[in-house]
Formats: C-alpha cells, structure tokens, sequence
C-alpha cells in the first residue's frame, strides 16, 4: 500500500509510523482485534466466514505515532471470481508492509488452511516483522498446546489476546508501536478509516443481513448505496441501498415474512450509522436478484469491488 501525500508535516522528530498488514484465516476475528485497537468500530464484524471483503485501513494514531492497519479478507482456496479477488486482497497486502499481524483462533487447534498461510507469509514477507496474535485465548483451557501455533512458522513476537474482551490488547499495541520505524503522519489526527462514508454505510448495511440470516444467504449479499445526501440543514443524511442477491428464493428471505426481515436490517443498520454519524439517518432498502453476481467483474467493480493487479 502507498501513500500519496503527507498531509501533517507539524510532528515531533522522533514520529513513529507504519503499515500493518492483519491476516488470517476467515472468521478468526481480524475485523473485531481493529477495532478493539482502535476503541470504535471501523469494519464490520459478524460471525460468518468471509465477512470483509476488500482491504480497509483502520488508522490508529497519537501524537508520537501512526499505524494504518489494512483489514483483510481472510487467506482461503477460491471458488468464484469475488474469492478470486478476495485472495489477490489479501495477499498484496503483504507487500510493502512494515509488520504482519497473523490473527490465530486458538479456541480449535491449528487448521490445514494455516498451513498454507504460513507458506505464503513465507513466500511474500520479505523483511516485514511477523507477530503472531493468538486470539481467543479466553475460550482456551490447560490443555491448549499453544507451541503449535508457534510452531507454524519463524515469527518475531507471540502474544495471546481476546479481542472479544479486549485482554491482551494493550500489550499487543505496544509491541506494533515498538516494531514500526520512525516516520511521517500520513492522516489527521482524528481520522480512523480511509474509506468514505457511502462505502462503509454499504458495509453495515451487509453486516446486518449476515447477522440476520443463515445458510448461503450471507455469502450471496452485496450491497449498493444508489444515493446519499448529507442533509445538513435538518442535521439528517439520507440512504438509499440496494441489496443484491442472487436468486430470488433468497430475495424472499432477506425481504421476510410482511417484510419482517428488511425492517429489522434497516432498524439495526440505522442505529449504528447514527452512532457513527452523530445525528439522525432516513435508510431506504430494496433488495433486488442479479443472478451469479459473484462471477460477475464489472457488477463487482461498480460495488467497490476493485480486482487488483498482482504486482509480483
């Protein structure tokens, strides 16, 4: 990931600063350890494998330091172009980082798919410092072999932590801030994601269908704001979404009995985008059936879905 341009030049010499790439294994909780980091939500957190989708920079900063951490989809075998793109996400965001985060769920012991992330934090670090985040730890037990984990591969530091509870968690930040070089601020002090606002209202919208539906529905969901309008005047933003699914069996499910369904999405989706907001939200769903979308690269590229070039 590059940087532009510095936009706050007035730091002290000794400013610290740093790209930290967070992978991991789908549903391992990479999404909740940043914004547990961060003390506020930033990316959306469901229990459902392959909840983010695309890199998103969570930005932690203070007067002495800046760490961007880029959230990624969850290392896994593709099935489609979307999980196609999700890998080639994932993995770029190896490159050109000054610390890998690898997020382990230490509630199962290690799973195949960790070793094939092993091989490819091997293959794509380069002289990036590797610290392994042994999530979870509060769900483990005296007979959790934690050395297993350890031993997936040579790593600089190993902590436990439980981004559910937050333990662990400072002694984690501290370690980033200690592994990260001297230099620029490349955000303002108060900013806390790269994304605008229309995609991370997209974002919640698509965190409460997949907290409020099972089987394949969560997976089958992508979601379009069509239109928001900052209506300052009446201290009201307006949004328009479109909900996308793939068949129309599942329309029928997210839509719900009388519309049940729809209505809870839209209450729960609204209550989060005022928190974040501050002030009132007018949200206006529609769901809609566009069939095999995640094969389909201009759908995805129009919903922020971008394919990006493998640099090697």
């Amino acid at each position: 990931m590059t940087f532009d341009s510095i936009l706050d030049e007035n730091i002290p010499e000794d400013h610290k600063s740093g790209v930290i790439a967070v992978v991991g294994r789908p549903n391992v909780g990479k999404s909740t350890l940043i914004n547990a980091i961060l003390g506020t939500k930033i990316a959306i957190a469901t229990p459902k494998p392959q909840t983010t989708r695309r890199t998103q920079l969570g930005i932690y900063s203070t007067e002495q330091v800046q760490l961007l951490f880029t959230d990624t989809p969850g290392l896994h075998a593709p099935r489609n172009t979307l999980g196609e793109y999700m890998m080639t996400v994932a993995e770029n965001a190896l490159r050109h980082t000054d610390v890998i985060l690898w997020i382990l769920d230490t509630s199962e012991p290690p799973q195949k798919p960790d070793a094939y992330i092993a091989e490819t934090i091997a293959q794509k670090r380069g002289d990036a410092t590797l610290i392994l985040a042994l999530n979870k730890f509060d769900l483990t037990n005296e007979r959790t072999d934690f050395s297993k984990f350890e031993a997936l591969i040579p790593h600089d530091h190993v902590l436990k932590v439980s981004a559910a509870t937050g333990e662990g968690v400072p002694q984690l930040l501290s370690t980033l801030i200690a592994s990260v070089p001297e230099g620029p601020r490349y955000y303002p002090l108060d900013q806390l994601s790269d994304l605008n606002m229309r995609f991370i209202a997209a974002e919640i919208v698509r965190e409460k269908v997949m907290l409020n539906t099972d089987h394949e529905i969560p997976h089958a969901v992508a979601v379009e704001i069509t239109d928001y309008k900052n209506r300052d005047e009446e201290e009201r933003t307006d949004i328009y979404a479109t909900i996308y699914v793939e068949r129309q069996s599942q329309k029928g499910i997210v839509i719900g009995k009388g519309g049940t369904m729809i209505k809870q999405v839209g209450t729960e989706a609204r209550k989060d985008l005022e928190e974040m907001l501050g002030q009132q939200v007018f949200l206006d769903l529609h769901v809609k059936v566009l069939k095999n979308w995640r094969s389909n690269e201009q759908f995805m590229r129009r919903v922020g879905y971008t394919i990006p070039k493998d640099e090697d």
